[in-house]
């Protein structure tokens, strides 16, 4: 289940997050969408970096299974620059981003892992028809 905070004025279908987020993980997942200025001020906050980003994790460490898996939060403007980039859609940005974003959460670190993060990206992201990962496009 996804909580969405739509900081915008985006129009985001989000059905297909929903079918992702219930094949990664049955815990509720938020997912805000935002502009650059906000991204900035969270990556300049929790990561130093004083720059935009596409996309943000917050995972919430609990002890309780029944508590949210934790935030995703993903920049409209920066989605979109890619996209146009890349030449798909804006709303297949956001899908990748926030399977990025969710396996995050789930704990994967694609910095320091083997490859399980991307493998895993790339099994989702197969399985719903997007285009190429995040993790693919940095590593081309």
């Amino acid at each position: 289940m996804i909580t969405f905070d739509n900081q915008t004025h985006y129009g985001l279908a989000i059905d297909v997050l929903e079918e992702i987020v219930i094949t990664l993980s049955p815990l509720e997942v938020e997912l805000i969408l935002c502009d650059n200025p906000t991204i900035v001020l969270l990556n300049l906050e929790h990561r130093g970096i004083d720059k935009p980003t596409d996309v943000l994790s917050f995972p919430l460490v609990s002890d309780f299974d029944f508590m949210p898996l934790g935030s995703v939060v993903i920049s409209i403007d920066k989605a979109q620059e890619v996209a146009q980039t890349l030449g798909h859609s804006l709303q297949d940005e956001i899908a990748l981003l926030f399977i990025h974003g969710v396996l995050h959460l789930l704990g994967y670190d694609h910095e320091i892992d083997n490859g399980e993060m991307r493998a895993k990206e790339e099994a989702i992201i197969e399985q719903f028809g997007l285009p190429n990962s995040l993790i693919v496009r940095t590593e081309e």
